[in-house]
């Protein structure tokens, strides 16, 4: 495992272990992450909020980079490596085995099933949960011309975007954000498609060509939600990060994961799933596809934002008994 130390500024530091250890204040808390870009944002958005919330002191909370299996695969795509879940297994044992005191995910990446002796602590508040059209050929998937090749790692766009326009190619395409804005540039696809809270984030939105409707392009369970987790008997980290949790943001997550799970949903099947909560009011719609966009079930619930994860399995019995068995078979 690829562990170093980042700095304030979120700068590598790995000759810092090599001072004099008593000059190094102890960090109350250490938060781990991936090192993409994305996910130092990420993590430095959790710091600083902890940060606040322990009376501002710089020292208390500190960044520690892990590298995970999915990031070093990129040859194929996820689903044929082992689905979403090698982005969190090396920081999963790194938080069990106390080396972090606390972990920070794109809420669409975490597994259904948390690793034994892990808990979700908090919940950012959700950033926007739209799907972007970067756009090099065309700044419309609608302009785009006949046959263009398309670029994602998810099923789920794919799916999405062969049901709008079945004659557009869809090939894999993996990297960080950069990565593939770097790709585009250079030809490889004409066109890909990105969650726009992560290029805001990272401050790329300007390369966004097109929003696409939510009602039309459903998000991932998850979108836009960044979660932290921490160890299931850790009440001191767990106490201190109830101050960053926002109640509908996690309403909405429990809802759409429970969705998920019930459908054994992963990065191998198309599925997609909105819930919003307004004034404890809670509604979902989720969706299942096929590869090719042509086939789709759909299910709401609608409820109290208390029960919210009670309504996420009641919507996914529902799909999943009202999926035609050959679509089913892809699930698990």
């Amino acid at each position: 495992m690829d562990v170093a130390r980042l700095s304030r500024r979120g700068g590598c530091d790995v000759g810092q272990k090599q001072q004099d250890e008593h000059a190094i204040p102890t960090p109350l808390f250490r938060i781990g992450t991936r090192g993409s870009p994305l996910a130092l944002w990420q993590a430095n958005t959790v710091r600083d909020g902890l940060t606040a919330a322990l009376g501002g002191d710089p020292a208390a909370v500190e960044i520690v980079v892990i590298k995970t299996t999915g990031d070093a695969i990129q040859d194929r795509p996820l689903s044929e490596a082992g689905g979403k879940g090698l982005f969190v297994k090396e920081i999963d044992e790194a938080l069990i085995g106390g080396r972090v005191d606390l972990a920070v995910h794109s809420a669409k990446d975490l597994p259904t099933d948390l690793a034994p002796g892990t808990a979700l602590a908090a919940v950012l508040p959700r950033a926007d949960v739209r799907d972007a059209l970067i756009g090099g050929a065309a700044p419309t998937l609608d302009a785009l011309p006949q046959g263009a090749v398309v670029g994602t790692a998810s099923l789920r766009r794919g799916a999405l975007v062969r049901r709008r326009r079945p004659d557009l190619k869809v090939t894999s395409f993996r990297g960080n954000v950069q990565t593939r804005l770097d790709k585009l540039a250079r030809g490889e696809v004409q066109a890909t498609l990105l969650a726009l809270a992560g290029l805001t984030r990272l401050g790329l939105e300007r390369h966004a060509t097109e929003i696409l409707p939510e009602d039309e392009f459903l998000p991932a369970l998850g979108q836009g939600a960044v979660a932290v987790t921490a160890r299931s008997g850790d009440d001191r980290t767990r106490a201190a990060l109830a101050a960053l949790d926002c109640a509908d943001t996690a309403s909405a997550l429990a809802c759409e994961r429970a969705f998920l799970k019930v459908l054994d949903g992963s990065c191998r099947t198309p599925i997609a799933g909105l819930a919003r909560v307004t004034g404890g009011a809670l509604a979902f719609r989720g969706l299942v596809l096929s590869e090719d966009g042509a086939r789709t079930v759909e299910g709401e619930a609608r409820g109290l934002a208390a029960d919210a994860e009670a309504l996420g399995a009641e919507a996914g019995r529902d799909v999943k008994a009202r999926t035609p068995p050959d679509l089913l078979a892809a699930f698990g």
